[in-house]
């Protein structure tokens, strides 16, 4: 599984024009499923999503993690980031997991987000999205798990 997340002052997603999910601070998380990924990876991801220390403590120095901050989580389903670029001049999806695994896996990790964090917003599994950003800092990790 791959995440590439961003801290974020806002965010939000919308289909059709249509917010369905955002936050305010806190982190922006674009999700790729992978073939191999299982519930053990959901786990170790959002275990990762929740306690990866990005945000700044007293001193300026990134020491403090979403869990500690209370800020928004926003999951977005993006398939491409488990694309292969390693060759050519066009992205391959074999490396993405099937669309109905995709979907399963992300589902898991809202729901077991929503168990663990009190603020977990989504963006629509499959639909055309835009997502707006303001990027704190800016601040992008991309995890892999």
């Amino acid at each position: 599984m791959k995440l590439l997340i961003q801290r974020v002052r806002s965010a939000r997603v919308e289909v059709r024009e249509e917010v369905v999910g955002s936050i305010d601070q806190g982190l922006l998380a674009l999700v790729g499923v992978e073939p191999q990924d299982d519930q053990a990876s959901v786990a170790r991801a959002l275990h990762k999503l929740l306690n990866y220390r990005v945000f700044s403590d007293d001193a300026g120095k990134m020491n403090r993690s979403l869990a500690d901050v209370g800020g928004g989580l926003l999951l977005v389903s993006q398939f491409t980031l488990a694309a292969d670029t390693k060759s050519g001049m066009r992205p391959s999806f074999s490396s993405a997991a099937p669309p109905a695994q995709g979907e399963r896996l992300f589902d898991a990790l809202v729901a077991l987000a929503r168990e663990q964090h009190p603020n977990v917003a989504t963006g629509r599994f499959g639909a055309d999205m835009q997502v707006h950003l303001v990027n704190d800092g800016p601040v992008t990790f991309l995890l892999e798990v």
